[in-house]
């Protein structure tokens, strides 16, 4: 009956700063069995919500380069949140499922994804598939509730690479800028990386995003190493080894000598 009652209050009031008046917050709820995206409403005061501290956005220089396993060494490395806004092919299961099984520490907090697409397409392939519009302006940043010392840097894991489109508008990149993140990209070894590498840092470098580091995952020859981390030499450099085998020790033993 209460969930019914503040229901029908938010569907009354129109304007954002009339939720704020009534103590409405809008939260994410994530139903894993369906693609459509519903939100919840959950009664608090808004003034007691805190954000996390430091925003690290983890792309790559493309699809399959190593993202979520990154992302589950730096959420262990630094006992960070981590959130994946978009998640694309939930048949074949979630990355923050991934990572919650890789990681060890008990101060990380997995936040629900803001949209559950079926198909592991491009979001706005798979969005369209399942007849609904991914919309930038509906992602808003997690947030923990007050009693929760909000101390935790906050992973955020994209989707593919920058330029994956979302809509018929917007890309990945448009997401970090928008939750205004610093930048972790995520390198891996193949034919064609440099080209790829250089052609990613550059755009981000030309649009003013900051760029905390480069991750190099995998095993490089050094001069494909030194070619794309010469383009930008003043980002720090990450090296993750190859793994034959992934599991929780691994991951806490990598994070462990990880320092951003």
């Amino acid at each position: 009956k209460s969930r019914r009652k503040a229901i029908s209050i938010f569907s009354s009031l129109k304007e954002p700063s009339q939720r704020h008046q009534k103590n409405l917050y809008i939260a994410p709820f994530r139903q894993t069995n369906r693609t459509t995206t519903k939100v919840c409403v959950n009664l608090f005061n808004p003034t007691s919500l805190k954000m996390s501290k430091n925003r690290y956005f983890i792309t790559g220089i493309g699809t399959n380069v190593g993202k979520t396993i990154v992302s589950a060494i730096l959420t262990e490395a630094l006992k960070a949140d981590y959130w994946k806004p978009i998640q694309s092919g939930t048949i074949e299961g979630l990355d923050s499922t991934t990572v919650k099984e890789l990681i060890s520490n008990t101060k990380t907090i997995i936040h629900p994804e803001a949209y559950l697409l079926k198909e592991p397409l491009s979001p706005h392939m798979a969005a369209k598939i399942d007849g609904i519009t991914i919309e930038l302006e509906n992602i808003q940043l997690p947030v923990r509730l007050s009693g929760v010392e909000a101390t935790n840097n906050l992973i955020i894991e994209g989707a593919g690479g920058l330029m994956v489109p979302i809509n018929n508008k917007h890309y990945v990149i448009d997401l970090a800028k928008k939750l205004d993140c610093e930048i972790i990209l995520v390198i891996s070894n193949y034919l064609g990386c440099i080209n790829h590498s250089i052609l990613t840092i550059d755009y981000l470098l030309k649009h003013n995003f900051k760029i905390k580091a480069f991750i190099f995952n995998g095993d490089f020859n050094a001069e494909v190493k030194e070619s794309i981390s010469n383009y930008a030499p003043t980002i720090k450099n990450i090296d993750i080894p190859a793994f034959t085998t992934i599991n929780k020790e691994i991951i806490l033993g990598v994070a462990n000598t990880i320092a951003l």
